[in-house]
């Protein structure tokens, strides 16, 4: 039985590495493309699509999100799966807007990794936990909650931030609730009090959902 192919698109050597000898333990899948930036992908990777382009994001140069938007017409048989540490917004949502169906962070076992490949490959769209989180509950409370006046001015992660901060929670339960580090909410909290230009919790929630 031919094995699944799969191109790998990481520009950290020793990630690169490791992700190879992961994949190559398992016998159904094989490391047909190796790239260590988004410009040598875009550039060969069509002569030959895989079947599945496991992508970083932060590249050098062009990003991986980019990368896909390049390549998602000339390898439209390929189907993308970030594999990256980021756990922002703006990344999880623009990655999936470009053609991503699955969304892993890395420094998870190598089982994982390839459970992920293989839920992919049959049509599955397969997302770290703390991700899934992130897109359900972008749904589950949609920024239109928050004035609108003040959601011009934070991005998703800090309006669902927000609206976790107005139930009460403490720092640490909205670590915990969004899968974050406590020292990430107190950046993003600073953050919000800086463009809603208040000096604390009360204010900030009083400015952003008063009628």
């Amino acid at each position: 039985m031919a094995k699944i192919s799969v191109a790998v698109i990481e520009d950290s050597d020793l990630v690169r590495e490791l992700t190879i000898r992961t994949i190559g333990m398992s016998e159904d899948f094989e490391v047909s493309h190796v790239y260590s930036n988004a410009e040598d992908a875009v550039s060969f990777m069509h002569q030959n699509p895989p079947q599945i382009a496991l992508m970083d994001i932060h590249l050098p140069g062009m990003t991986g999100i980019k990368c896909i938007l390049q390549l998602r017409d000339a390898c439209p048989a390929t189907q993308f799966m970030m594999f990256t540490v980021s756990e922002e917004d703006d990344d999880i949502f623009d990655a999936l807007r470009a053609g991503a169906t699955g969304y892993l962070l890395k420094g998870q076992a190598p089982e994982v990794l390839l459970t992920a490949l293989r839920d992919l490959h049959e049509g599955g769209s397969p997302m770290s936990a703390s991700i899934a989180r992130r897109v359900v509950s972008v749904f589950r409370h949609p920024a239109g909650t928050v004035r609108q006046s003040a959601a011009a001015e934070l991005t998703d992660r800090e309006q669902d931030l927000l609206q976790l901060l107005s139930t009460g929670l403490s720092n640490k339960e909205i670590a915990d609730r969004l899968f974050i580090s406590y020292d990430t909410v107190k950046k993003h909290i600073n953050n919000i009090y800086r463009k809603l230009h208040v000096q604390n919790r009360a204010e900030a929630i009083n400015k952003a959902f008063r009628k």
